[in-house]
């Protein structure tokens, strides 16, 4: 076989979803020059997804740092604030990517060569002729989710033979996804002192990218050329313009650019391969740093986790609960509060979107947010479960001005809060009415499952009625007037379900607990009005 094989820049191997809902493989170069033209990345994993998008994003921020949309040398780190916006706003005016920039940077010589998947010496995003490091089959890297002798893989996208080896295109997606998100059951070689690495980069995130209505639009929008919307970056630095770093779990200093945080390298691999197929892996930790206070990183969630009010901030990335829809953490996501700090990317979206900037985007349009994640188990030895949601909200609701209107979409949160409460109190007293103790687990699970039925009845309408709240133009009274009608009406209506198929035995009294009947009136009296329902649930 040749000692170089595949490169990534002229090789199909990122998965796109066309506009007629197709799929296909494309190269870097073709990402770029049909960038407009495809509706999004679409490979196996929403976090495969968000890793080859930080790829893509690593390469517009080492191109466009450094040369103007026409290919004119004029480093952003040299420049000011303005100077940035304006190149920004003339990609995004053009609708498509200038490819004579990306083309020139990635088929210069140097940077070309950084990008063969099989090389002698630098194999993309591996470490040539790596001995050491724990070994793995093709499937642990095919779906990220590991396997052993009593654990199969919960949704792997092939089997038998085909599950064992992977396609060049098909390694080249997940050797990106294993790097952000791999788990920590990898065990050092070189002794028991080293430090511990934890999960790959993105695994430790509670990750928030903005969505466009193409792929070109996806990039473009989260392609953020001010940190917290004022200062430069640093000089831009990805991998591929640096040496190969061989050694094994090696703390850095915080990335000062974006292109080096997206190109991170949080584990050293390097594939093995037999008759053009790859049949699996070397991996040993690689490249980290101390996630508190790690700002700059743009794409997540961070909570503080100070002792005291008094301390100063110290903040760590938010993981999502893969049990929690997202719009429940609207808080979270879109304001700032002593407790948290909402991600880097929503308040670029805000600049973009004020007359600070001079509306680059249109302030009168919403904004979608997609979260996806990895839920881990076992102190992030193996993965659990794959996370993806979306959020759509309008622009004005991230600016300052709209505090108002957050903190009335915040409370009409809250009363969802209270009401499914009150919905899980009642599956459990029908349950405790039918004779069960306790002790027994079945009023908690009946609780547990009547909570997740009410969340999801209220999901998707809450969602529309999100996306309706616009600052200054709707009466957010009304509207919070509304939203209390429907979602009362959602969670009754269940209530009604449970309490029909509550058996004969919860009807007949008894002195421990309430009947059926009686848990089933208290429920209608608690929900009959917000004033009492957010009086019983502890709030004003």
């Amino acid at each position: 076989m040749p000692d170089k094989e595949f490169n990534l820049l002229h090789e199909p191997w990122i998965m796109v979803m066309k506009h007629d809902g197709s799929t296909g493989e494309v190269s870097i170069l073709d990402a770029f020059r049909h960038a407009h033209e495809y509706r999004s990345i679409a490979g196996e994993l929403p976090t495969q997804d968000v890793a080859v998008l930080r790829l893509l994003l690593a390469i517009l921020h080492a191109v466009f740092g450094r040369v103007d949309t026409q290919g004119q040398y004029a480093p952003l780190c040299e420049g000011d604030a303005d100077q940035a916006l304006d190149r920004w706003e003339s990609l995004w005016n053009a609708g498509q990517f200038p490819m004579q920039p990306i083309e020139r940077y990635l088929t210069n010589p140097k940077i070309e060569e950084r990008f063969w998947l099989f090389h002698p010496e630098t194999p993309f995003y591996q470490v040539a002729k790596m001995i050491g490091g724990t070994e793995y089959s093709a499937a642990k890297l095919n779906g990220v989710l590991s396997e052993s002798g009593n654990k199969s893989k919960w949704f792997s996208p092939c089997t038998g033979k085909a599950k064992e080896t992977l396609t060049y295109s098909e390694a080249a997606r997940w050797l990106l996804n294993i790097n952000a998100f791999d788990d920590t059951s990898a065990k050092p070689t070189r002794g028991l002192n080293l430090p511990s690495v934890g999960a790959g980069w993105l695994g430790k995130l509670g990750i928030v990218y903005a969505n466009g209505n193409n792929l070109f639009e996806t990039i473009i929008l989260n392609y953020i050329v001010l940190k917290n919307g004022t200062e430069l970056y640093g000089p831009e630095n990805p991998v591929w313009e640096r040496p190969v770093k061989t050694d094994e779990r090696s703390e850095i200093a915080y990335p000062d650019n974006l292109s080096e945080l997206y190109t991170l390298q949080s584990r050293r691999l390097l594939l093995k391969r037999i008759d053009d197929v790859v049949t699996g892996f070397r991996l040993l930790g690689g490249d980290f740093f101390q996630k508190e206070n790690a700002l700059i990183e743009p794409m997540t969630i961070w909570k503080n986790t100070a002792k005291k009010e008094s301390d100063p901030k110290l903040l760590v990335p938010k993981r999502h609960d893969a049990e929690r829809q997202i719009w429940r953490d609207f808080a979270s996501l879109v304001t700032q509060k002593s407790n948290h700090v909402r991600p880097g990317i929503v308040d670029w979206i805000n600049v973009l979107s004020s007359d600070t900037s001079g509306y680059l985007l249109n302030a009168e349009k919403c904004i979608h947010f997609r979260t996806p994640g990895i839920a881990y188990a076992d102190k992030d030895f193996f993965i659990d479960d794959i996370i993806d949601d979306t959020l759509t909200i309008h622009t004005k609701l991230l600016s300052k001005l709209a505090e108002h209107y957050v903190e009335r979409v915040i409370n009409q949160i809250e009363i969802c809060d209270e009401l499914v409460k009150q919905l899980g109190f009642l599956a459990k007293s029908i349950q405790l009415a039918s004779g069960a103790g306790k002790e027994d687990k079945q009023p908690d699970g009946a609780k547990s499952n009547a909570m997740t039925l009410g969340y999801a009845g209220l999901d998707n309408p809450f969602r529309v009625w999100l996306e309706t709240i616009i600052p200054d133009k709707t009466d957010i009274d009304k509207a919070c007037d509304n939203w209390w009608k429907i979602a009362r009406k959602i969670i009754r209506d269940i209530g009604r379900t449970l309490i029909s198929q509550a058996s004969s035995k919860a009807f007949i009294s008894h002195s421990d607990y309430k009947t059926s009947p009686e848990a089933y009136n208290w429920f209608l009296y608690i929900t009959s009005s917000r004033e009492i329902l957010l009086k019983k649930g502890g709030k004003k």
